[in-house]
């Protein structure tokens, strides 16, 4: 995607052929800032600081974490070490472990001599993967906003999401917006509806960030204003992401989502989950009782940071001083309450016996 007409992926080799650069997300949208990345504790730290956010962009930075330590020291003790090391950084997001799989699974059998080239090449591979995928997201998801605007009558189509699933959490394109660009650039008339997404604002912040860059109308909600509009008939469809989906279809998405897909089901709002095949997690099958759900520092709710009038970022106390606070970053949504699962095979009910119609190879 491009910001102030420059494209942009969310993370890139540098040209000296070793190090990587990335988007720091953690002040967007005020300030455009980028961190080079030249070891594999840069990279480590990148993500548990969520200088870079989002599933698929979090496995690809590992992948390249993985590189920058092949670069210094091959051994199988170092590659043992970083695998571990970048594992423990986030444990929600399944694309993680699957990133940091195929980087082991591409390293363990080679020379210690060829694991820094093949190292390299296997996260290219797998960055330009992520964007082809997404693309196909964005495909398959805007046959379902083509179905909308049907009944719409060409009027204006209005989607509701939640968190940042875009090209920001990912390498380009994104999951859940995808489908938005492509529609917008058809033609077809949208306005979204964005849910702040407290406590961190990823949709405040990065999601309509995203969106004016590309030109869609959009407003941004208090997260509990969704059910409101819902309500009073002015969300035709919702389109979130997730950081990891069961084989029986529950999807584990940013705090809050959860609300939204109750909402949804009680107002008969279609409620789509749109995910890469890297992030559905088939060990899984009971989204609630399995899935690790991060808890993120208090600081997160108690403080707000923002910009000033004067244009410096302030952190400030919102939340009464001494009092306790509790930051689940994720909640489950149960498959009942997922109208349909967009992948970049198509579109599936979410279902354990769909979801392999789409991905046969899983049957095994």
């Amino acid at each position: 995607m491009k910001i102030s007409g420059v494209p942009y992926r969310t993370i890139w080799l540098n040209q000296d052929g070793w190090s990587v650069t990335v988007i720091d997300q953690t002040v967007l949208p005020f300030k455009l800032e980028t961190k080079t990345l030249t070891a594999m504790a840069d990279a480590a730290a990148a993500i548990k600081q969520m200088i870079v956010r989002g599933a698929p962009l979090i496995g690809v930075t590992a992948a390249y974490g993985v590189c920058l330590q092949m670069r210094v020291d091959a051994s199988d003790k170092a590659l043992e070490n970083a695998y571990h090391t970048l594992m423990e950084t986030r444990p929600t997001a399944v694309n993680l472990r699957w990133a940091l799989d195929e980087m082991m699974a591409a390293l363990r059998i080679v020379p210690q001599g060829d694991r820094t080239q093949i190292a390299y090449a296997r996260a290219a591979k797998m960055a330009d993967d992520d964007v082809e995928t997404n693309r196909r997201i964005g495909v398959a998801g805007l046959a379902l906003i083509e179905e909308a605007a049907k009944k719409r009558n060409g009027q204006t189509v209005r989607v509701l999401t939640h968190c940042n699933a875009g090209w920001l959490g990912c390498v380009d394109w994104g999951t859940a917006l995808a489908p938005l660009y492509l529609a917008h650039d058809k033609g077809i008339p949208l306005h979204v509806w964005v849910d702040e997404t407290r406590p961190r604002n990823q949709g405040a912040a990065l999601t309509a960030f995203e969106l004016s860059g590309h030109g869609i109308p959009h407003a941004v909600l208090v997260d509990n204003a969704g059910g409101h509009y819902m309500q009073h008939g002015e969300v035709d469809l919702c389109i979130v992401g997730a950081d990891r989906v069961t084989a029986a279809g529950d999807a584990c998405n940013k705090i809050g989502t959860y609300l939204k897909a109750l909402a949804a089901r009680d107002n008969g709002v279609p409620f789509y989950v749109a995910v890469p095949s890297s992030t559905i997690d088939w060990t899984m099958s009971d989204g609630v009782k399995e899935i690790p759900i991060e808890e993120r520092s208090p600081r997160e709710v108690t403080d707000l940071t923002g910009m000033t009038a004067d244009g410096r970022l302030e952190t400030i106390r919102v939340a009464n001083p001494g009092s306790l606070a509790r930051n689940p970053g994720f909640d489950v949504t149960p498959a009942r309450l997922v109208t349909k699962l967009i992948t970049e095979r198509g579109v599936a009910d979410a279902s354990r016996e769909a979801l392999l119609k789409l991905f046969p190879e899983r049957r095994a």
